[in-house]
């Protein structure tokens, strides 16, 4: 409790002296206005159907000069068919040639690029909303955002943009189907919705509501109002997506194998909120392969979720324990051992009814190898509370002929932006248990209980969490198991030196991680880092010095190598890090990490450099090398990993993309060439060409171990 109370009294003291009225600004609503006309969707809003729209232009910087007008005239209008919402933008540019474009492909890395944002949240629940980024050249990324923190890149949705650049800036429209959007079913529609632009060349970034340096447009919270859109619903209620696939496959020694296959999704819109998503003999072909970092721990690693079948809605499933900790983990359903099993069929429920949050999903998937057919069920429910809270429970079951296993778990969360009058705040707990026929359910608990304030000047966040020994989430993922947990990050950001050129200062006074073995009540590890100095400067460029101490348990040898393992004993190592990028929106930028201290019996240096280049609007490189250094008294271990991702845009809608990866430590060698195409919005074609490598020191290019390739064409019809 002592801890909580210095905390408390830490954050009152330092934001007492810092709150500020909410950063709001009028006209704080936007209205669309209905055509009965058709658009000329060309990326140049001069119509009239645009000069007699209503449109917004107060927009106020975040960054560089916080609460200043923007320093280039912007401006959105939105009008609406039965159909579609459209959105004009204006982003005037005194010089066009600074402006900064330099991506085409489908989910460019906007944060480089001079961009404009919109972020939609037809429920209007403060809480969740559809994010839409397009740049100067019409590329588009999107975002499924959740809790006003969370952003899933890997989403996409159904929708187009067109743009323009003239001698006055750059112009757009944006399509956004209604059929994408799940929103009340309502005469008359309020909408939250919020409207963020980044100016490379100066580092500037202007919103239209809610410029607080405390959150980012994600917070939904913060956003203006969209009104005017009447009489509208889903023109369209289905949505059926089938799938034809060919191509073969090569595993030294056998022969090489030739598949076909045909599938189907269908999505069913219930109610204007509540979907209904079904799917048969699902492939996932076109995903990008994961990248297998090295790996000196002794920890599971964790690869974010890619398949698009479980990434919308995927915030109605969420239920985390800290860290990368979750009871479910959409990877556990067709994945085993990195490796795919077949999905025979599989239905979802997701969406909002009222204040009512859900998520259900049932799988089943087939047997492969050693591996039995299994069923997968989730179901997720959570009651919206207040503003920005609520209350939940989850219960996740996997069954086949070794494993019935049940977690049942209950949390909820108190989240404001009003602490402090203007400040974040997140109180949440969490308890879930889990069953395993004939097992016994003692000592098979979980739980955790945080506090975080996450603000720009400080960022305090402490929780405690525990993991019991028979803890067993089949569907979810777990890095260790029969722990207790302790975290505590303090980050402390001022603005000092900012007539020097430093936009602000990245100073961490400590973050740490305690773990303690629960079933005997051991210290078992501890993480600590401190950071003395850190800053972003104003053109862009970063810089961290960190002091690292690490304490581990070892009750069993650890190999780290086939020929090399630690041996059991309790050890505490301490390393320096110095980490230096230049700015991401050059053509050219390379980051460099290094790092080096003590390591369990010896010493490790690591060294990484990442380097991006742009070579045009077209083509983009970017290096990821890693070299560690182990000198241990068993023996000398040295790793080296490089990751080379190459990828050329045709336009917006074609690009073939080229991964390679090579991995000492655990022999891995591979490529990944993929094709995508995008004949009209809403249907892609892939092609998709895998070959890798097993007996690294015995290569033979021209005789990879593992070759694969495959055609794929998924069609969209909606009626």
């Amino acid at each position: 409790m002592k801890l909580f109370r210095i905390s408390g009294a830490l954050i009152f003291l330092i934001t007492s002296f810092n709150s500020a009225n909410a950063q709001h600004s009028y006209p704080d609503s936007i209205i669309a206005t209905y055509i009965t006309e058709k658009i000329n969707f060309d990326g140049n809003p001069n119509e009239t159907i645009w000069q007699s729209a209503h449109f917004i232009s107060n927009f106020t910087q975040r960054e560089l000069h916080f609460g200043q007008p923007s320093s280039e005239k912007t401006k959105t209008a939105i009008v609406y068919d039965n159909l579609a919402l459209y959105i004009g933008v204006w982003c005037y540019q005194q010089d066009v040639k600074k402006i900064n474009a330099k991506f085409l492909q489908r989910d460019f890395d906007y944060e480089n690029d001079d961009n404009f944002q919109v972020i939609i949240s037809p429920f209007n629940d403060k809480r969740n909303g559809y994010l839409f980024v397009i740049n100067p050249l019409g590329a588009r990324a999107d975002l499924l955002v959740s809790g006003g923190e969370e952003g899933n890149k890997n989403w996409n949705g159904v929708w187009d943009a067109k743009t323009t650049i003239t001698h006055e800036g750059w112009f757009a429209e944006i399509r956004i189907p209604f059929n994408s959007l799940q929103f009340k079913n309502q005469t008359e529609h309020t909408w939250a919705i919020n409207f963020e632009r980044n100016i490379r060349s100066k580092n500037e970034q202007v919103l239209w509501q809610g410029w607080t340096r405390d959150c980012s447009i994600f917070c939904v919270v913060n956003a203006g109002t969209l009104t005017g859109i009447k009489n509208i619903g889903y023109a369209k209620r289905f949505e059926l997506k089938p799938y034809l696939l060919g191509g073969f496959e090569k595993i030294i020694p056998e022969k090489r194998q030739w598949q076909g296959k045909l599938g189907a999704e269908l999505n069913v819109n219930l109610t204007p909120t509540l979907k209904l998503n079904l799917t048969t003999n699902t492939d996932f072909a076109q995903v990008e392969a994961d990248r297998i970092p090295v790996n000196l721990t002794r920890f599971n690693l964790y690869y974010p979720e890619k398949r698009e079948f479980f990434l919308e809605g995927y915030q109605n499933y969420q239920f985390g324990l800290g860290l990368d900790n979750q009871v479910f983990y959409t990877r556990r359903i067709g994945i085993e051992s990195l490796e795919s099993v077949p999905v025979i069929a599989g239905a979802r429920v997701f969406g909002k009814v009222g204040k009512n949050n859900i998520g259900f999903l049932n799988i089943e998937t087939g047997k492969k190898d050693t591996v039995p057919a299994t069923n997968n069920t989730v179901f997720r429910y959570r009651r919206d509370i207040g503003n920005q809270s609520y209350i939940g429970a989850i219960i996740t079951s996997k069954n086949n002929s070794n494993i019935n296993n049940q977690v049942a778990g209950i949390d909820g969360s108190f989240t404001t932006s009003k602490f402090l009058k203007d400040k974040n705040l997140v109180i949440t707990v969490v308890a879930t248990q889990s069953f395993d026929r004939g097992k016994n359910s003692d000592k098979a608990h979980a739980y955790r209980f945080f506090i975080d304030y996450p603000n720009d000047l400080i960022d305090n966040f402490i929780g405690i969490s525990s993991v019991q020994q028979n803890f067993n989430p089949e569907l979810g993922f777990l890095q260790r198991t029969d722990f207790d947990n302790l975290q505590w990050n303090f980050r402390y950001s001022p603005r000092f030196f900012t007539k020097w050129g430093v936009r602000k200062m990245q100073l961490k006074p400590w973050g740490f991680q305690y773990y303690r073995t629960h079933s005997t009540g051991q210290f078992e590890s501890f993480n600590n880092e401190t950071r003395p100095l850190g800053f972003i400067l104003k053109s862009g460029e970063t810089f961290e010095w960190n002091l690292q101490q690490f304490y581990d348990r070892l009750d069993n040898p650890f190999d780290l190598t086939d020929s090399v393992t630690i041996p059991t004993g309790k050890y505490w190592m301490h390393r320096n890090e110095f980490q230096i990028e230049t700015f991401t929106a050059k053509p050219l930028w390379v980051a460099l990490n290094y790092n080096w201290g003590t390591f369990y019996t010896g010493r490790i240096k690591t060294m990484e450099a990442q380097v991006g280049f742009n070579a045009n609007l077209h083509l983009y490189f970017e290096t990821v090398y890693t070299h560690n250094i182990v000198k241990l008294p068993q023996g000398k271990v040295i790793t080296d990993e490089l990751a080379q991702f190459i990828n050329y845009a045709f336009t917006t809608k074609l690009d073939l993309s080229l991964f390679v990866q090579w991995n000492s430590l655990d022999e891995v060698l591979f490529g990944n060439f993929r094709l995508h195409w995008i004949p009209k919005i809403g249907t892609d074609f892939y092609f998709v060409y895998n070959r890798g490598y097993e007996q690294i020191k015995q290569i033979n290019i021209v005789k990879p171990d593992v070759s694969s390739g495959i055609g794929k064409l998924v069609w969209r019809f909606t009626f």
